[in-house]
Order: structure tokens, then C-alpha cells, then sequence
């Protein structure tokens, strides 16, 4: 998506420090989405950066799922393909590059996850109408941003610009270093 409101996104040149052993075991990607991924899903992983959670998602929707990771860009996504070339996860996982305004996907999907990237969006507002009409109804977002970049009450402004459009806050998971909410579009 769209710049960082400070005017950039985290730069490809960082995408190591995005998937380290560290990272795993404070931000396990299997507990983390364990709740709300299951066989046969189609998960949209938004703003991917190098596919720390895209993969997790992948084996978590099986072979009958699919999984679309989405960045701005095309160095991040490059990660991704490295990381699925030769595996199985090709199959489920659709590499793709997200508009400077839009994320541009066709389809629906069943969950969408916003990991640590919304506060990087300048338009959230349009954001979540996008979203909103991508999401299944009864499918769930998470949004996870970090304290270090976003206040409380920014965090709370986000939640509030999702609520607007129709979702509505089901939970608020704890993740360590984290600020999140769990949306649902209502059937």
C-alpha cells in the first residue's frame, strides 16, 4: 500500500531483520494465526514484507487454500518468490504488487492480516472500504501494529476507520510488542 505516513515504507534493505530466529520465538506466526486460519482459506497477507507470515498462512490453508501475499514492493515480494521456489508452497501462495492507492486484488478472501503496516497507509480510511469489499462475509482481519510507532490512541483511530465501513472489533489477541484487534464482517 501507499507511503508511510512519516513518507516511506521499511525498506527492502531491512527484510532480514523482518524474519530472524529472535522474531519466531517472540512472534511465533503459528500461535499468532493458529486462531483464525484454517484448511481451505484464502488468507491475504498484507504489506508481506519478505514473507515472515505467508508462509505459516500457506501451510495452514493446505492445498485446498490459497494465499495472496501483497506489498508495495517489488524487492519485498522478490523475498517471498526466494523463499517458495521449489516448494509446494508455489501452489498456494499468488505473489502480488499492491497499487500506491489500492491493494487491486480480484476475488474475495476469508481472512486478511495487517501485520505491523497499517500505520505505513497515509489513506486507512480507503483502505478499509477496500477491504471491506473483499472480505467474505463472517471473515476476520487482524491488525497488529507496533507501540514504537503508534500511540494508543492512534491505534484506536485505525480500529475506529475499520468500524466505520462495517467491521466490527471481536477480540483483541495479546501479542507481545503489539497493539491489535480483531475484526469481523458480519454475515
Amino acid at each position: 500500500m501507499a507511503e508511510k505516513r512519516s513518507g516511506r515504507v521499511c525498506p527492502v534493505e531491512l527484510a532480514g531483520s523482518l524474519d530472524t530466529r529472535i522474531r519466531r520465538w517472540v512472534q511465533n506466526p503459528g500461535r499468532i494465526l493458529g486462531p483464525y486460519i484454517r484448511e481451505g482459506m484464502t488468507a491475504l497477507d498484507l504489506g508481506c514484507g519478505p514473507g515472515f507470515f505467508s508462509i505459516e498462512m500457506a501451510h495452514r490453508v493446505g492445498s485446498a487454500g490459497r494465499v495472496i501475499a501483497s506489498d508495495l514492493q517489488e524487492g519485498m515480494l522478490q523475498k517471498v518468490r526466494d523463499k517458495i521456489a521449489g516448494t509446494d508452497l508455489g501452489e498456494r501462495i499468488t505473489i502480488h504488487r499492491s497499487g500506491e492507492e489500492t491493494i487491486g486484488i480480484e476475488g474475495t478472501v476469508d481472512f486478511v492480516l495487517a501485520f505491523y503496516m497499517l500505520h505505513e497507509v497515509p489513506d486507512q480510511g480507503r483502505l478499509f472500504v477496500e477491504i471491506e469489499s473483499i472480505l467474505n462475509p463472517g471473515g476476520h482481519m487482524l491488525i497488529v501494529e507496533p507501540p514504537f510507532h503508534v500511540s494508543r490512541s492512534a491505534f484506536e483511530e485505525t480500529v475506529q476507520k475499520a468500524c466505520s465501513v462495517g467491521l466490527k472489533v471481536v477480540d483483541r489477541p495479546r501479542v507481545i510488542f503489539s497493539k491489535t484487534a480483531v475484526l469481523k464482517k458480519e454475515p
